[in-house]
């Protein structure tokens, strides 16, 4: 309950954040991407750029975690035939011991 609560705060907040930023910086501004040239709303042109920052980011974590899974993984398998290795020459009979 507590913790729904708090989401609806945040997206609240975050909402009320964004049209207070959207009214404060009204106005155009000139987005030229190489090829072509556009006028959009300085709001959305930083919004725009937050967001595709934010999933940038996001994408490099991800692949981070990614290869930290490969890593588990292998040393998964590692352990696994470490653990066969032990258990096959713990079987096998002592011939020193008579």
């Amino acid at each position: 309950m507590i913790r729904n609560l708090m989401m609806f705060l945040g997206v609240f907040a975050a909402i009320a954040v964004t049209v207070v930023f959207a009214a404060l910086n009204q106005g155009l501004v000139q987005v030229d991407l190489a090829f072509f040239s556009v006028e959009v709303q300085k709001s959305l042109a930083f919004i725009l750029a937050f967001g595709f920052g934010a999933l940038f980011g996001m994408f490099c974590a991800l692949l981070l975690l990614l290869k930290l899974l490969n890593d588990r993984r292998r040393l998964r398998k590692s352990l696994k035939l470490a653990e066969a290795e032990v258990r096959s020459l713990r079987e096998i009979p002592s011939t020193d011991a008579e």
